[in-house]
C-alpha cells in the first residue's frame, strides 16, 4: 500500500514542523549531550517519529513517511558517530530497528491522514509530543514512569530496539520491540486500508495491548535500556 489518502491543501509550515520535530530538534539533543551514546536510543527513535508520523499524515503517503523517517534517522545516526560515538558494532542490526520503527511511525501518521484529512498532521503532531516527553523523562529519570506505562509507548519500543542495536546486543535481544513495532504497523495499515469501517480499530487496538504485553513482560527496569550501552 502506497497511497492512503490524497489530503487537502496543507499548510507549507507543516513541512517545516515535520523537519523540526524530526532532524533539527534531536540533532540539538545531541549535540547539546555531545553525542552521547546512552541516549542515542531515545533521540533516534524520537526523530524517526517525528519524521515519518507527521510527514507521513501530511503526504497521505506511507513511503513518503518510511523515506523520511530513514533520511532523519540516518542523517542523526551520522551526527551522532560525528560527535564521537564508536563505530556500530552490528549495522545491519542498527539498519532492521531503524526500518521497523521508520515503518510503524509511518503508518500511523497514514492513517491519521486517512481518518482525519488535512487535520490529520496536527494529531500526528500531538501523538510525537506526547510520547517524546515520556520517552525523554524516562531516559533523564529511570524510574520516574511505571514500567507498564512505558511497555504501551512504541516511541519507547523504538527507543529499546535501537539502544539495544547501539549496544551490539543482537537482533535477538530487541525481538520483543521489533516485533511490537511491525506489528502495529500491519494492524494500523489494516484499518487505513479498510476505513471508513471501524471494526478494524478493535482488531488494532487489540494487537496494540496484546503486544504491550509481550513487551513488558520482557522489558528492563525504566529507564535501564537508555543506559545499556556503555559510553566510550
Amino acid at each position: 500500500m502506497t497511497t492512503i489518502l490524497p489530503p487537502a491543501d496543507v499548510p507549507r509550515a507543516a513541512w517545516f514542523i515535520a523537519a523540526l520535530a524530526g532532524f533539527v530538534l534531536p540533532a540539538l539533543v545531541l549535540v547539546l549531550l555531545e553525542g552521547e551514546r546512552g541516549a542515542a536510543g531515545a533521540v533516534l527513535a524520537v526523530g524517526l517519529m517525528g519524521a515519518g508520523m507527521i510527514a507521513g499524515a501530511i503526504a497521505g503517503r506511507l513511503w513518503t513517511g518510511v523515506a523520511l523517517a530513514l533520511a532523519a534517522g540516518t542523517g542523526l545516526l551520522l551526527l551522532t558517530l560525528g560527535l564521537g560515538m564508536p563505530t556500530l558494532p552490528h549495522l545491519p542490526e542498527t539498519a532492521v530497528a531503524l526500518a521497523v520503527a521508520s515503518l510503524s511511525f509511518a503508518a500511523r501518521g497514514a492513517l491519521f491522514a486517512r481518518s482525519a484529512g488535512a487535520r490529520g498532521w496536527w494529531i500526528a503532531l500531538g501523538v510525537v509530543g506526547g510520547e517524546a516527553a515520556m520517552v525523554a523523562t524516562a531516559a533523564a529519570q529511570p524510574g520516574a514512569l511505571p514500567g507498564w506505562l512505558l511497555a504501551l509507548l512504541p516511541a519507547q519500543w523504538a527507543t529499546t530496539a535501537l539502544q539495544t542495536a547501539l549496544a551490539g546486543s543482537g537482533t535477538l535481544a530487541a525481538a520483543p520491540v521489533l516485533l511490537a513495532l511491525g506489528g502495529t504497523a500491519a494492524s494500523t495499515l489494516l484499518v487505513a486500508a479498510l476505513w471508513p469501517r471501524r471494526w478494524p480499530y478493535l482488531i488494532m487496538f487489540s494487537v496494540w495491548i496484546a503486544l504491550s504485553a509481550l513487551v513488558h513482560q520482557h522489558q528492563s527496569p525504566p529507564g535501564q535500556a537508555s543506559l545499556a550501552a556503555p559510553v566510550s
